[in-house]
């Protein structure tokens, strides 16, 4: 795998059923829409074991391309309103980077560069509450840190331009009232994947092929991992406050 660099229609009544003031989600609805998921974390494994064997080519790229894609349907089929929507362009375009990443990395990082601030729109529209001062220092932290570590692991100042997309949407993500241990820890976990790749490209630049490997096999599963727990936490948020605002 060559590293990425900086580079959701429900069904019926909203896919609930009321009755008695309480709303259940049918198993009908489960059974219709979880398969996106089950799809996607299906491809992300098959392309992690694919990767390095003679499959390779456009099939290897659509694959991976897949993985995210079908997150974003995930959130399509079972998010409601325009908010799932722009959860589902923001999949939507780090699907396109996978893809487009391992024919140029420019394309790749332009793509994920749009798709940090499709989700950085998200994140500010659902501000916490009360977040504490070391809530807010870290989110502060997060941003200023991230396009620095990005310069000085990898050496190249587009590293550092997509670092404040990428820090800004991970540094949001925690900010917002979405469960931190969910979309929280995906977008650092996104970030973790991302520093990895500013890691391996200086760690080539230096001829230390070794780091370089290691760093390759945890590129992926952090990325998909971090993808798959913002796209699910998302989803059940902008869910359950639906069903907060029927009752």
């Amino acid at each position: 795998m060559r590293a990425r660099l900086v580079g959701f229609a429900r069904a019926g009544n909203g896919g609930y059923n009321t009755r008695q003031g309480e709303n259940i989600i049918p198993k009908r609805a489960l059974v219709n829409h979880r398969p996106w998921l089950f799809g996607a974390m299906v491809a992300a494994l098959a392309f992690y074991l694919l990767q390095d064997s003679a499959v390779g080519g456009l099939w290897l790229i659509l694959l991976k391309g897949s993985a995210v894609s079908m997150l974003a349907l995930y959130a399509l089929r079972r998010g409601p309103g325009p908010d799932a929507k722009l959860l589902a362009g923001a999949l939507a375009l780090a699907a396109i980077g996978d893809m487009a990443i391992e024919i140029t990395f420019e394309a790749g990082g332009i793509a994920f560069f749009l798709a940090h601030l499709a989700a950085i729109t998200l994140f500010l529209k659902f501000p916490r509450a009360h977040p504490s001062v070391s809530q807010k220092l870290l989110a502060v932290i997060i941003l200023i840190l991230t396009p620095i570590l990005g310069w000085l692991l990898s050496s190249i100042w587009q590293a550092a331009l997509y670092g404040v997309s990428l820090g800004g949407m991970a540094a949001a993500a925690w900010m917002s009232r979405f469960p931190r241990y969910r979309v929280g820890a995906g977008a650092m976990l996104f970030l973790a994947s991302d520093l990895l790749i500013f890691a391996q490209i200086g760690a080539e630049s230096i001829g230390s092929g070794g780091f370089s490997r290691i760093a390759e096999l945890a590129i992926w599963p952090l990325y998909f991992l971090g993808q798959f727990l913002i796209a699910t936490g998302v989803v059940q948020t902008l869910r359950h406050e639906l069903a907060e605002e029927d009752d």
